[in-house]
């Protein structure tokens, strides 16, 4: 499913206006919800990295982004997710040489290539199995708007280019709540990419409390790699432009740009066609690592990655909010 324009336009345009009463009854549903749970609390830290905004915000990035300096301080952390997109609902701990993202869905694949992973619908049960497996932290990728767990940290991820869309609730818009409300219940915002919709203005008179904004940007492993080379990319993501635009940012030809589906489960027949037209333009078929674990097997080796990776703009900044939960990170 593609997200449609009108929630990303500034004012939405009529149909928003039209659906924005439903939006409203979405978001008192949603803050009820809220202000009724009595989540359990796990016995080790959960650090939670969510959204406001559905789909193509960077959450799995920058969950792997706190991974990386969580193992860099010795800890031992286990990612946690419900596995959207796959039929396991858990508890199930997350095999990369067995599951397929048909099981598990593709972040948790993506996860589990760094540490322990576990898919669970139910938070609590896969915090549970987490906690008994030897984790010392739990990374939640998404579940912001979960109710079932005590968040001791939670991040919201936010694309620097579409902020908060239109500003209204799904269905009128593409926020899962009001903005208000969700940096009510948040630690810190992390902005991905240039701060084009004014977030580090705005986001100060949104919220109760002084909510410190962390900025970040998504790069390629490997640069050099890409420089000057011919491609035929295509992607079934939140926002495949922005995977565009990477590629052209890393020096590559772009000679065709095909989009999908947010998480697109790609046939065999599919793959062949665009690996066909790839030899045609002389040219590599590449996708994102998200992309590719969705791949048929047999189709893997013909499709190259454009691998990201998570970069803080001030390192020190990961190491500043843990550490309110994680007094030894330091």
């Amino acid at each position: 499913m593609r997200p449609p324009d009108f929630w990303f336009r500034q004012k939405g345009g009529l149909l928003s206006a039209l659906l924005a009463p439903v939006g409203w009854c979405h978001g008192l549903v949603g803050a009820f919800r809220q202000d009724r749970a009595d989540p359990w609390r796990a016995p080790i830290p959960v650090i939670c990295v969510g959204n406001l905004v559905v789909g193509g915000q960077g959450k799995t990035p920058a969950a792997l982004a706190i991974g990386q300096f969580l193992a860099s301080k010795g800890k031992a952390f286990h990612f946690l997710t419900r596995g959207y997109g796959g039929s396991t609902t858990g508890p199930a701990k997350v095999d990369p040489d067995t599951h397929t993202a048909a099981n598990v869905g593709d972040e948790a694949l993506l996860l589990a290539r760094q540490a322990p992973t576990w898919v669970a619908v139910d938070r609590r049960a896969g915090a549970e199995c987490a906690s008994k497996a030897g984790a010392d932290v739990i990374i939640m990728d998404d579940g912001f708007q979960n109710t079932g767990l005590v968040k001791d940290l939670s991040l919201i991820v936010v694309d620097g280019t579409t902020g908060f869309g239109n500003g209204r609730i799904l269905p009128a818009g593409p926020l899962r709540e009001g903005v208000s409300v969700g940096l009510n219940r948040a630690q810190a915002v992390v902005i991905i990419g240039e701060d084009q919709a004014g977030l580090t203005q705005f986001i100060p008179h949104m919220s109760k409390h002084s909510v410190p904004v962390l900025n970040a940007h998504l790069a390629p492993v490997a640069t050099d790699e890409w420089t000057g080379k011919k491609v035929l990319a295509f992607a079934g993501i939140g926002r495949p432009q922005k995977f565009f635009d990477s590629l052209a940012e890393a020096g590559c030809d772009l000679m065709a740009a095909i989009s999908f589906g947010d998480h697109h489960p790609y046939s065999h027949q599919e793959i062949a066609s665009l690996v066909s037209e790839a030899k045609r333009l002389d040219a590599i078929p590449v996708t994102t690592a998200k992309d590719h674990v969705r791949l048929p097997s047999e189709d893997a080796g013909s499709v190259s990655i454009f691998d990201i990776t998570l970069v803080w703009d001030d390192p020190k900044m990961p190491g500043q909010l843990l550490e309110t939960i994680l007094p030894t990170t330091e």
